[in-house]
């Protein structure tokens, strides 16, 4: 377990910033590779990096001689591994609500406003921007209201998704509320989603997975 951890990146890939997240939450040291996603039509389509993921999306962790894909099937890799600290709770029936939680974004909302989805819209079906825009704020909207409904539904409080740690389900929440914020989603009718992202920001571990502070993000104007 000592081989050093290499995390193929982009910085505004939410994706991507879900395992950064998480690996600053286990404390682990890793370096990022940069896969620009746009430049000269896409450094993900580029043979060097399907070799690496045949799927030509990121993140992409490689740990030794192994290589793992897809962000939650990283995670639970993390979560496996070094299972401390934790991200998914004690007690099964706790576990089961995370993992819903974490996957009502990765496999519910975020899929519909991915950029491959995004570029076949424009490019392919002729979606202008603006309609573009409004497909994504629909379905960020639609999976928030019931997010917000499935977190008020729990029987405990705390300042996280469960409970007073951070975990699987806030890996996943704050990326989708700061794409939601990129694409100007009125966030007042999801208070209980603005509370635990706010929780979540003010900790070292997602104040450093923020997409401005990645090494390839490009300087401010």
């Amino acid at each position: 377990m000592n081989e050093r951890l290499k995390l193929y990146s982009y910085w505004r890939s939410s994706a991507a910033y879900r395992v950064r997240i998480g690996l600053n939450l286990k404390g682990l040291s890793y370096d990022i590779e940069p896969v620009h996603l746009v430049r000269d039509g896409g450094e993900q389509h580029m043979p060097d990096f399907r070799e690496a993921n045949p799927q030509g999306l990121v993140p992409v962790l490689r740990h030794g001689s192994r290589v793992f894909r897809q962000s939650l099937a990283i995670l639970e890799y993390l979560e496996e591994a070094w299972p401390t600290p934790a991200l998914l709770p004690g007690e099964a029936r706790d576990r089961a609500r995370v993992r819903a939680l974490a996957q009502a974004v990765a496999c519910e909302i975020h899929p519909l406003n991915n950029l491959r989805v995004l570029q076949h819209l424009e490019h392919e079906m002729g979606v202008a921007a603006d309609g573009r825009d409004a497909w994504v704020r629909h379905w960020i909207e639609e999976g928030f209201e019931a997010m917000e409904a499935m977190l008020v539904d729990h029987p405990s409080t705390g300042r996280f998704c469960e409970g007073d740690s951070p975990g699987l389900a806030d890996c996943c929440l704050v990326p989708q509320v700061y794409n939601a914020r990129r694409f100007k989603v009125d966030l007042a009718p999801y208070p209980t989603i603005e509370r635990i992202e706010a929780a979540c920001l003010a900790l070292s571990a997602f104040d450093a997975a923020r997409p401005e502070r990645q090494p390839d993000a490009p300087s401010p104007a």
